[in-house]
């Protein structure tokens, strides 16, 4: 395990082949948009909780979803097409942020790992362009989404929330049914849960991650306020 430097210091990370075999790599250092953006351009992400240092991990194996392949059960593509959801992008990115944050501590925890400081960074990325948002939405209310990082071809799903059933499941969908249109090659989804794998998130090893990462960053970033393409939840 590194120790990073302080504020202000050159962003630069160990290797990620030296990270523990929980995946955990380096301590400390700051959330300055420059030293996010260079995390997960080598496949490494923050996760901490208040009161922790900032924590730096990159997991072996990852869990990622490729977005030709986000499995639609057959009550969810009816729910899809029911038309009871609506859903857009990049339009309440604070709140989504905010939701997700606060769904962790209604499930009884005593802390969440999206601290006040992590909101803020992400923030910051959104008015830069490269964090981003899906929101759904329910006879006007926001009901479920998601938020996380774009570069090049990957995404970096950071959190979820849903107040309506199915909720989150349809802002993921709605997410990979984006992505794939825009050609990206995977949504990482950073550690493997029952939750993910059943929406059809595979493990792979981190040296396939990786390579996949280099493929993905070849490509320019689209720097921009998202939206979704209409019929996208309909096909």
């Amino acid at each position: 395990m590194f120790l990073l430097p302080p504020d202000g210091a050159e962003p630069r990370f160990p290797p990620v082949d030296l990270a523990s075999p929980e995946g955990l790599l380096a301590v400390g250092g700051d959330l300055r948009s420059e030293r996010l953006l260079a995390a997960y351009r080598h496949g490494i992400f923050p996760w901490y909780s208040d009161g922790q240092p900032i924590l730096w991990w990159s997991p072996d194996p990852r869990a990622v979803f490729f977005p030709d392949r986000v499995h639609v059960s057959r009550s969810l593509r009816k729910t899809l097409r029911s038309g009871r959801f609506t859903v857009s992008m990049d339009t309440r990115f604070r709140e989504v942020i905010l939701a997700c944050a606060d769904s962790g501590l209604r499930r009884g925890q005593t802390g969440t790992w999206i601290t006040k400081e992590m909101q803020q960074a992400y923030i910051d990325l959104h008015e830069q362009g490269y964090a981003h948002s899906v929101e759904v939405w329910q006879d006007g209310a926001l009901v479920g989404g998601l938020y996380g990082i774009s570069l090049g071809k990957a995404f970096f799903g950071e959190s979820m929330f849903h107040r309506r059933t199915d909720a989150s499941k349809v802002a993921l969908v709605a997410l990979a049914r984006q992505l794939q249109a825009w050609g990206f090659l995977v949504i990482d989804a950073q550690v493997s849960s029952d939750h993910v794998l059943r929406m059809g998130a595979v493990e792979i090893r981190r040296k396939e991650f990786m390579r996949l990462l280099d493929a993905a960053l070849e490509a320019p970033t689209r720097i921009e306020t998202w939206s979704l393409d209409e019929g996208l939840l309909q096909a």
